[in-house]
């Protein structure tokens, strides 16, 4: 990629066929400090019940990044995040046997013709409607085992599940009510039509559920994590990959419900120019997200990229919302530094750490391998023990749940020194200062 190819704003409108892969030619480039804006598909259950989809996701295509280099990282500044979808479906999912090869995300098969990724086509309403479009028989790899169908009001501040009735309306225009964007190939979950939960108010704060930077080898997007990248160690399908090679991931996929509205997240460079993808945004999510998946929706998303040269980052560091950090995370106040200058003053010491919010993203098998992982990336990064940042978590910060089973941050108050050193000081400061 040249300077000239590079644009201050990149426009995308096309979205993966569900892999990340590094081989292939980034379409679009952005200049450092330019914007990106897209208009994103629903994530989970859309791409799961569209087997031609191969990754369990459907996220933009990856835009290239100018100056960005291996070893350095980019810092996503989310400026804005609109739902544009006005209905949704979700529910907690059941696999289907014999339709699919080792993986319902990534390698379906018709259980009839067996063709793998078969191209689909919606016949009616309810679990049974998606159809091979070769044969005719039922491909989905997944349904429901309780679900919903939401609705939201017309400034997207608050949902409703409906009833049956309602949820059959919806169900027969899908792509309508979910405002699917016109290159996403993905059939619309609220075709199902579930209604479990009549009546059910929820709060809308989205969020995106993927953003991140491009893996330095093939992987499926929904599995660009510790947790569900378990899933194709030694996988049947074209996208196994050994232990060792899950190290080469970006963890994009992190549904971690804080990567909202004016919250920053940094990420590692893999691959020349990064590579910069987003989607799978949510309308809202409790932290876990445990009945595995939440509220899909389209949407539009401004982010500004900034590359921070010869910082090397094995995943995401997130710079979160001051409202959302955690209580012994926040930012100190004026009033809380003057104490404690006087009681430092008080025990004869002549400074007070000066500090500042960071959250690591770690990842893994379970929540616990998660959690070593988000504190090994701290410690690596800021030169320090890993027992200096369990203390640090423990005593100005907080481990919290991304998503079960896998996905945790590490967030604690980092000293400026150690900011300054790991070469995210400008980053940090302009965040919260």
């Amino acid at each position: 990629m040249t300077s000239h190819d590079a644009r201050h704003t990149v426009f995308v409108d096309e979205f993966t066929n569900g892999i990340l892969d590094p081989e292939e030619k980034m379409r679009y480039t952005v200049k450092n400090g330019g914007h990106i804006v897209a208009n994103t598909a629903p994530g989970c259950w859309g791409p799961m019940i569209t087997p031609e989809l191969k990754g369990g996701h459907e996220v933009t295509k990856p835009v290239f990044v100018e100056g960005a280099e291996v070893g350095d990282a980019i810092a996503i500044h989310i400026n804005s995040i609109r739902v544009t979808s006005d209905a949704t479906a979700s529910g907690n999912d059941k696999p289907m046997e014999g339709r699919f090869t080792g993986d319902p995300f990534v390698a379906g098969i018709c259980p009839n013709c067996g063709a793998k990724n078969p191209k689909s086509k919606i016949e009616g309403i309810g679990q049974g409607a998606v159809r091979c479009a070769e044969c005719g028989e039922d491909v989905t790899p997944f349904t429901f085992t309780n679900a919903y169908t939401m609705a939201f009001d017309k400034h997207r501040t608050m949902g409703l599940t409906l009833n049956k009735e309602n949820a059959e309306i919806i169900a027969r225009e899908g792509k309508k009510y979910m405002c699917t964007p016109e290159n996403s190939i993905q059939n619309p979950v609220v075709t199902f039509a579930p209604h479990d939960i009549v009546g059910a108010m929820a709060r809308v704060i989205p969020f995106l559920g993927q953003l991140g930077t491009t893996p330095s080898r093939a992987f499926p997007d929904s599995h660009n994590a510790g947790d569900f990248g378990q899933f194709l160690i030694d996988a049947p399908h074209d996208y196994g990959l050994t232990e060792e090679q899950l190290e080469d991931r970006t963890d994009g996929h992190m549904d971690i419900n804080r990567v909202r509205e004016g919250a920053t997240l940094i990420c590692p460079v893999k691959v020349p120019g990064g590579g910069v993808y987003l989607g799978d945004m949510h309308a809202m999510q409790g932290n876990g997200e445990i009945a595995g998946h939440t509220t899909d929706v389209a949407g539009i998303v401004d982010l500004q990229v900034e590359v921070i040269k010869n910082v090397t980052l094995e995943g995401p560091v997130l710079l979160p919302l001051a409202e959302d950090l955690p209580p012994l995370a926040k930012p100190f106040t004026e009033s809380e530094i003057r104490r404690g200058r006087e009681l430092a003053h008080r025990w004869n010491m002549a400074e007070v750490e000066e500090s500042y919010p960071v959250s690591f993203i770690g990842t893994g098998a379970d929540l616990n391998a998660a959690t070593e992982n988000g504190m090994e990336r701290a410690a690596a990064l800021f030169n320090i023990p890993v027992p200096e940042v369990m203390n640090r978590a423990t005593i100005n910060g907080s481990i919290d749940i991304g998503r079960n089973p896998g996905v945790v941050t590490v967030t604690f108050l980092a000293p400026k020194s150690c900011l300054k050193q790991a070469g995210l000081w400008n980053t940090v400061k302009n965040a919260y200062q």
